[in-house]
């Protein structure tokens, strides 16, 4: 597979591993999002030692350890009882060569022996230090890093010299990726969301409909089955957590209509939330302006925009799918999918104002986020709390230019947010897929914006 971006990632690990002494480094983000091939890039011209646990019997695993330090030094391969033995050894050799090691899914090795981590403590305190080597510990558990590697009552704890938490491509990340224009761009990443993995399956010489039906639509591909994939090697029983993301990416967003549309009770609900958000499955939104961010109007939203994809089209229709996929796709899927683009087109807009304001192009905002309040919602609310200035815009998917009357509704709304004193500054934004009717620029004046499709790709061109 192509390696795309981390070009921030891969210069700080450089960095670390130029200076003098040694590093623990621990990585760490959801399958998929590319860690492994991190590790490769920055392995690449550099002395390394590259080691992936499996899902296998301990004693083989310390084998297969072993036997990769004594082949990258040349060395018979010694006789080990131990996890202790086996690093001792390791780090006999790390003194005569300043090597990368890299223990890759090192949640298996934990979860075979929890004692590990302890073992490593040893290795890190008595013989990495005082070494220029670097040992990184690298893991698609997050639940499983956070607390074996990074909590407070690991033996690692504090020993680490750099973390990284890899997320997905961001939309502009992922752009270097998806090399359709601006407006296909946008629909594209509604469905790929920004897993490299997902993303580098597109044909993007092919149009997006072709892309659905043959990278997805197929029971013989991948991304037919990957999520269930996904949930079945982090979870022992996945279908209801299926069942919640299911009833999430169809619009059922606050735990009453959760619990309303698969019958979970509340109780037994909120732990299966929890669990989602610890595998970034799902996210938790409140108001932006809430000023408790445990305020009890918050909503949930699956976290991955292919994951809310497949969720929302291929799991209700597998049967429809694996009888007829075009029949799904131009009688389900085409005609919703503008609905299902629409939230990802906010989350751009958010994103591409982010951009904006880290170049100074748009008047800098410390938090911007979704505001409702019951039957009132504004898409993108801006606070400025040091100016007393409030941003409120909103993000039309639609086929016709947007009117004076989205330009009457936005500045209703803006009474309704309650935010910041009587005189506050009020400043106003309009996204719009399809542009904007003849005169409406000139007839707002200079507190609006008024961004066509060309203007948000403006947004995020680099300085």
């Amino acid at each position: 597979m192509t390696f795309y971006n981390r070009t921030e990632e891969l210069d700080a690990l450089a960095d670390a591993f130029d200076a003098s002494g040694s590093d623990l480094v621990v990585i760490y983000g959801r399958r998929r999002v590319g860690k492994t091939e991190l590790l490769k890039a920055f392995c690449n011209d550099r002395p390394h030692i590259y080691f992936l646990a499996a899902q296998e019997a301990e004693r083989r695993q310390r084998e297969k350890f072993t036997e990769q330090v004594a082949t990258h030094f040349e060395d018979r391969v010694p006789r080990i009882n131990g996890w202790d033995e086996a690093f001792t050894y390791l780090g006999e050799k790390l003194q005569t060569e300043q090597t990368v090691v890299v223990i890759d899914e090192f949640p298996y090795l934990v979860a075979e022996n929890d004692s590990i981590p302890s073992y490593l403590q040893a290795f890190v305190d008595e013989q990495l230090d005082g070494t220029d080597s670097m040992l990184i510990l690298c893991g698609s558990s997050v639940s499983t890093m956070e607390s074996e590697v990074l909590g407070h009552e690991s033996p690692l704890y504090g020993r680490r010299t750099a973390q990284f938490d890899v997320r997905p491509f961001s939309f502009e990340q992922a752009r270097e990726v998806i090399t359709y224009g601006i407006g296909d761009a946008v629909r594209s990443y509604a469905v790929t969301g920004g897993t490299p993995m997902y993303l580098t399956l597109f044909d993007y010489d092919a149009p997006l409909a072709a892309n659905i039906r043959s990278r997805i639509l197929s029971p013989s591909v991948v991304l037919y089955n990957e999520p269930e994939f996904l949930l079945r090697t982090e979870l022992r029983t996945p279908a209801r957590y299926m069942s919640i993301l299911e009833a999430v990416a169809l619009g059922h967003t606050t735990p009453n209509e959760v619990s309303g549309a698969t019958g979970i009770d509340s109780g037994p609900l909120s732990k299966y939330l929890q669990t989602l958000r610890r595998l970034r499955l799902l996210e938790r939104e409140v108001p932006v302006t809430a000023s408790n961010k445990k305020s009890k109007r918050s909503r949930y939203r699956v976290a991955d925009e292919f994951l809310r994809f497949w969720f929302r089209y291929v799991e209700p229709n597998r049967s429809g799918i694996e009888e007829a996929p075009d029949v799904v796709y131009r009688g389900t899927i085409a005609p919703d999918l503008p609905t299902h683009v629409a939230t990802t087109f906010e989350d751009v807009c958010r994103e591409a104002l982010w951009a904006g304001i880290r170049r100074g192009d748009v008047d800098p905002y410390s938090e911007l986020g979704r505001w409702w309040y019951g039957e009132h919602e504004v898409d993108i609310v801006g606070l400025a709390p040091n100016d007393d200035r409030l941003l409120l815009a909103e993000c039309k998917w639609t086929s016709d230019p947007v009117g004076r009357s989205l330009v009457e509704r936005l500045r209703t709304k803006a009474d309704h947010v309650r935010w910041g004193p009587g005189d506050r500054t009020e400043h106003f934004a309009l996204f719009s897929k399809s542009g904007f009717v003849d005169g409406l620029a000139d007839e707002v004046d200079d507190n609006w914006s008024l961004y066509g499709l060309s203007d948000l790709e403006a947004l995020f061109a680099t300085a």
